[in-house]
């Protein structure tokens, strides 16, 4: 397994953001060290040990949560009130409740979109931002994902597989589809429409893909299956341009960032990386030739060494 630090959580805390949503937050590191915020994937992703290991402990003031709907925050699965807006206004209400002035932001997956949005909406809050498999939320990223003609090009036999739960006349819309059978199948539908949508996506991504999926996952697909589904379905910006990000990429250009894509990533275009680099010139842009979308070797190596020279940035 590979590690470089091995951080204990030092607090955690139970935050209430709204009526409905409480957020599980883990702080770690030295309490007055650099303020980062880790972000994970999903949407319906969760935070573990491994989420802390990309920060030197005796430098970084950690901050880790489960995003609404996720992990160990309540109430599990919930969809009301879940969209990356609502969990752009959670960062902030973390943020004043800790007590942070401005903040490194670090997300992978969807957490780069989380991360990118946060930045657009809050730039003056944000002292860099460190992004892996870059997603941008477009209908075309998420085409790529789930419908056919993109990563099924590349996993013919399992994207198969994946297809066939859902009737042929229905094949065209399988976001949709799948997201209807999650919320009004029958208890059994749900668990496998869940199911066979988390291997689908977590079976790609690494080097070596594994579609099998784990017993001991279930809750964990049923959640990311969810999630994931729910936020394909009704869009990443609902209210706004589906190119939002880049739309918006005007307002990054004061923060230092750092974009880190793996070329063998079949779940986030690499493309999609490319196009952030273009709209952000000022980026350090690594595409890495022996990655795919999670944070393997090759992959782990390059964040910790950002955010290594991000400590001794910041620490002058």
């Amino acid at each position: 397994m590979i590690g470089y630090f091995h951080t204990p959580v030092r607090k955690t805390y139970q935050l209430k953001v709204s009526k409905l949503h409480t957020l599980m937050i883990e702080e770690c590191g030295v309490p007055f060290g650099i303020p980062v915020v880790f972000l994970h994937g999903g949407p319906g992703g969760s935070i573990s040990e491994k989420s802390r290991r990309f920060f030197d402990p005796k430098r970084y003031r950690i901050i880790l949560f489960d995003q609404r709907g996720c992990g160990a925050s309540t109430p599990t699965r919930e969809l009301k009130d879940n969209t990356v807006f609502h969990s752009v206004e959670d960062l902030e209400k973390i943020r004043k409740f800790l007590g942070i002035d401005r903040w490194i932001v670090f997300g992978g997956s969807y957490g780069s979109t989380l991360a990118l949005t946060y930045a657009i909406m809050h730039p003056e809050l944000v002292m860099a931002l460190v992004l892996r498999g870059i997603f941008l939320g477009r209908q075309s990223d998420i085409d790529w994902m789930i419908e056919k003609g993109g990563a099924s090009e590349f996993y013919p036999e399992e994207y198969e597989q994946f297809a066939q739960l859902i009737p042929e006349t229905s094949r065209h819309q399988l976001v949709q589809s799948y997201f209807k059978m999650m919320t009004e199948g029958t208890a059994q539908e749900r668990d496998e429409a869940a199911k066979r949508w988390a291997e689908w996506e977590s079976g790609q991504v690494t080097l070596q893909p594994d579609f099998s999926g784990s017993p001991v996952a279930l809750e964990w697909q049923k959640t990311i299956g969810l999630l994931e589904a729910a936020y394909f379905a009704h869009g990443f910006f609902p209210g706004k341009s589906d190119n939002f990000i880049l739309d918006h990429a005007y307002q990054l250009q004061n923060i230092p960032m750092a974009i880190v894509h793996g070329r063998f990533d079949t779940i986030c275009r690499p493309s999609g990386a490319y196009d952030l680099a273009k709209a952000c010139p000022h980026a350090r842009f690594s595409i890495l030739e022996e990655s795919s979308h999670a944070s393997e070797a090759h992959m782990f190596r390059k964040l910790v060494e950002i955010m290594d020279d991000l400590a001794l940035k910041f620490s002058d």
